[in-house]
This record gives C-alpha cells, structure tokens and sequence, in this order.
C-alpha cells in the first residue's frame, strides 16, 4: 500500500496543478516520491520543545515532534532543498523545492500544534496564501517562505569575531544583582568557552559558580568598578565585553565607561548600551513604550523632590515612585501624600539621580516574563512569573 502511494504521489508531483503540503508522515512519503530516501535514527525525536532552524531566515523555532526516521538530504534531487533543520541533532525536518521551483514543500513536525508549540502555524497561511496566489495566476507560483533571507539578516548583523572577551561578573548578592546574575554569568561563560573564546572575569565575590575552576581563564577578584574595569582592559587588551551578566553593578560600569570602550579597543557584546540606557532611564522607556503604542501608566520623570511633588500634584496621589538605574526596584515605593514622597524621595535619590512618579497601581498585581531576542529575532520566554505582592504592598 505505501508503495502505491508512493508512485501515485510521484505521478501527482508531475502533474500537479495546485501547491502541496506535507506534514509528518506525508513529509517523508514526498520525499520518497520525489526520488529521495529516508532512514532510521538512533533515537528518534519525541517532545513538544524541539528547535527547528528554516534555512531561508536562519529563524529557530519550537515544535512538537514524534518520529523515529529522518529524510535523508544528502539524497534529495530534482530541485528539492533541506527547509528545516534540527537545531539538537542537525536531522533533517523540512524539504522544499525553492523560491524559484513548484509550491511543494513538507515538515517533519506539527505545524498544527498538536500538542504544544504554536510557532509554526504560520505555515498554514504560507500554504493558503500560495494556493490564492496559483488560482489568481492561473499557474504554480513559488513559496513565499516569511521571516526574511538569511543573507541579508547576516549582512545587516554580522558575527562579531572575537577571541578574548572580558565579563563583568556578578559581585555581591544584594538586590538587583542577586543568585540569578550568577547563574546567567556561568552560563556566558560556558558559551564563551565552547566558541573556543578566551574568557576574563572580573568578581570579587569568591562564593559564586562563576568563580570556580575551570570556568574563565582568568578572574581577577576585584571590584566591579570602572577603574579597576578600564586598568584590566588596559592590561588584558580583550576584543569585546559582556556588560549584561553581573547585575546592577556591572551595567553601571558600562553606562560609565560607554564612551571609552572604542578607544580601548573593545567591543561591547550582546545588548548596547545605548539600549540599556534606554530601559533604565525612566523617562526614556516611557518614551519608547509611547513609540510603540504600549500602554503605560500617567507619569513624570524627576531630578530632584522639587520635580517629584509638581507630578504628583499633577499626577494625583497616591502614586507609585521608581528609581531609575536599579534593577529589583531598589529606592522604589508607594506614596499616598507628600509627606511618604519626601521619605522615598530621599531614598530614591541616594542611589539614583533620577525618580519616575507614576500613577498608582493599586490593586494590580504584576506578571513578568524574561524574554531572550537575539540577532534574527528569535525570541525565547525563558520563564514568566506572578509577582508574590500587589503594588500596594510595595
């Protein structure tokens, strides 16, 4: 019987006059048909968070998979390309025939979400849109894959190339820079290290997984200051520099040494810092999330208690106050009068120069999520949280 499929389908990829599309099994029965073999894994791939990566985007995306044998691409012929790749295994999980060939394409996965991942609906609407487009046309036009092309998303972001990289580490655990600040530092150096990258640490704090044998090259157990930061570049001559893994501290070496880094010959690595200026300056990140048409409460940003007591006036107590540059909300609280602003004001002020006084959220409860964007907008949730207080409880 899958024989007879099997050449019935060759004779349909022939003859066809609308799109096809295959998923799971039918994956592979097209790619029998077309000519090429399949074989049988090792172990399979079975779970509902296994990373595909589309060769046309360069775009990783999450899906459920419950298979034992792979197409072989080494034996795809006819015009027909890999389309997908396992980002775990590297085992094949897509073929198509290119921009240029017939609207055939097929996926290893499950593209309709059962169970799990819903990252690659998106195909469906590719499969619609291309059976609107060959009845508008009156012929087969090729697959519009989205995402963009890999080329130009390399072109317009290319991979810094690097081979000694200094980490600001995490320091003392304290608000802003507590246990979780560790953990992100290790894991960059781990990274770091399988690029086959050298890798220079700078924390004081000896207690920390960081730390331990084995992970940087080099740590120097000194204080997370701009001076001892500058002197060690000076020294060590790294390529670039990770300023997103110690916490409040570290981002505040950055912030100081922003201008300088050119001049020392390195490179900041991962987020800007411009972009870090941006979400801890209040008044800024209330600006950018106005840009995008994000939803903020009423606010004013302040410089001094002066500045803060017109915008509450203005604003209306109670409000909420945030000091700007501090991570975990340190020099933060509520305030139903003038009086509770002046004590958090001074608070605030101690250790940032710079307050926001924002409508109050009283009753609300807060729901983070910690996502991770890189460079072809992949976007990862790593993890998302209900906040164990209310915003009047602060």
């Amino acid at each position: 019987m899958v024989k007879e499929t099997i050449n019935n389908l060759a004779k349909v990829l022939e003859t066809s006059k609308v799109p096809i599309f295959g998923i799971c099994l039918g994956h592979q029965l097209l790619a029998l048909a077309s000519g090429a073999g399949t074989r049988k894994m090792k172990y399979g791939n079975r779970g509902m968070n296994l990373p595909c990566t589309c060769s046309t985007s360069g775009r990783c995306y999450i899906t459920s998979q419950n298979h034992g044998y792979e197409v072989d691409v080494t034996s795809l012929k006819n015009g027909w390309e890999a389309l997908f790749t396992n980002a775990n295994d590297g085992s094949n999980e897509g073929i198509w025939m290119g921009r240029e060939g017939k609207p055939f394409f097929s996926v290893q996965f499950h593209p309709e979400s059962a169970p799990g991942p819903r990252d690659t609906e998106f195909l469906f609407n590719v499969f619609i849109k291309s059976m609107l487009d060959c009845a508008t046309q009156g012929r087969l036009v090729p697959i519009d894959m989205p995402g963009g092309e890999l080329a130009d998303a390399i072109a317009a972001r290319p991979r810094e190339t690097v081979k000694k990289v200094l980490v600001l580490g995490s320091g003392g655990l304290s608000i802003g820079q507590a246990g979780e600040f560790d953990y992100s530092g290790s894991q960059a150096i781990k990274a770091l290290k399988q690029e086959g990258i050298y890798t220079i640490l700078v924390n004081p704090n000896i207690a920390t997984i960081q730390t331990s044998k084995g992970l940087a090259d080099k740590v120097y157990f000194l204080p997370v200051t701009a001076d001892f930061v500058r002197k060690i570049i000076k020294h060590e001559k790294p390529d670039g520099i990770y300023c997103t893994f110690g916490g409040q501290t570290a981002l505040g070496v950055g912030i100081l040494l922003k201008d300088e880094f050119e001049s020392l010959g390195v490179k900041v690595l991962g987020t800007p810092i411009q972009t870090v200026i941006t979400t801890e300056d209040r008044e800024l990140f209330a600006q950018a999330m106005e840009e995008i048409g994000e939803k903020c409460a009423d606010s004013a940003a302040a410089v001094s208690f002066a500045e803060a007591a017109t915008a509450a006036k203005r604003i209306g107590y109670p409000v909420i106050v945030r000091a700007a540059f501090a991570l975990g909300g340190l020099g933060s609280g509520f305030a139903k009068n003038e009086e509770e602003l002046a004590d958090l004001c001074t608070k605030a002020f101690a250790t940032s120069p710079q307050v926001l006084v924002e409508k109050s959220m009283k009753g609300w409860k807060e729901i983070e999520y910690e996502v991770v964007r890189d460079c072809r907008d992949n976007c990862i949730t790593v993890c998302n949280m209900e906040v164990s207080y209310t915003f009047d409880q602060i």
